[in-house]
């Protein structure tokens, strides 16, 4: 029995394709036959697969259901996390999810999951993204102060929901905890942020993330250990589809 992380799966096998990148990198091409194959390898139906959010690009529960059913033929238990992209699943409805499909998926938001003696916490998260404004060598001179100050809001929402999630945890009993994001801890800008002060402060032994799309995006934020906290991206394009290993 095994706990595996992955994010970012952008299915669209109902709805109309949004993402270009998904048209023009070959990574991409047929992405969805390579992860099947690759988790059908590599998952057994003892294991747990996390997703860390933008599963699908549907704009409802109805425009989801392919993808979602290709999510849950997957072997395995799978938790999903919310990503930014993910319009079927309203923020106060994870109740009625975990209802709609009990035994299925579950869905991790305010609440959390058991794996072992670990408790799987997290919540969608959210940076700073800009726009920035560059010099004429491309450094960073200042920012949209608007959209940063509209940032900070989502931020603290974000924040609450991952502080409640591992409240809900040690009110369960728990000691230790594996954390998951769907945007990064930190932006380009951050060294630390509120998120890396959570996880520090509750004793997360990981924290992993998704969202980061491409090699000029991958080293937007922590990766490798800090502070005894081990950081991952685990975006699907980053693994080429291959789940990450996160617990054996």
């Amino acid at each position: 029995m095994s706990l595996y992380a992955i994010g970012d799966l952008h299915l669209h096998f109902q709805s109309e394709l949004k993402a270009r990148n998904q048209i023009e990198d070959k990574i991409w091409q047929n992405h969805e036959q390579m992860f099947k194959e690759n988790c059908q390898r590599i998952l057994t139906a003892e294991d747990t697969l996390v997703l860390v959010g933008d599963h699908s690009w549907g704009r409802n529960i109805d425009e989801c259901q392919m993808d979602l059913e290709y999510i849950m033929a997957l072997p395995g238990r799978k938790i999903l996390l919310r990503g930014n992209h993910d319009m079927f699943w309203d923020a106060k409805k994870t109740d009625k999810l975990n209802d709609m499909f009990k035994g299925k998926l579950e869905f991790l938001q305010n609440n959390y999951y058991s794996y072992k003696d670990y408790a799987l916490v997290g919540t969608k998260g959210y940076t700073f993204e800009g726009p920035f404004y560059l010099d004429r060598y491309g450094n960073i001179q200042g920012w949209d102060e608007k959209e940063a100050e509209h940032a900070e809001k989502l931020v603290k929402r974000e924040s609450e929901r991952l502080v409640a999630s591992f409240e809900a945890a040690q009110a369960g009993g728990y000691k230790k905890f594996i954390m998951f994001l769907h945007y990064p801890p930190t932006n380009i800008l951050q060294t630390n942020s509120i998120f890396t002060k959570i996880a520090e402060q509750y004793g997360a032994e990981q924290v992993i993330y998704g969202h980061c799309h491409g090699e000029s995006r991958f080293h937007d934020s922590i990766l490798g250990k800090k502070r005894k906290i081990r950081y991952s991206l685990v975006s699907g394009d980053f693994l080429r589809w291959k789940p990450m290993l996160v617990v054996k």
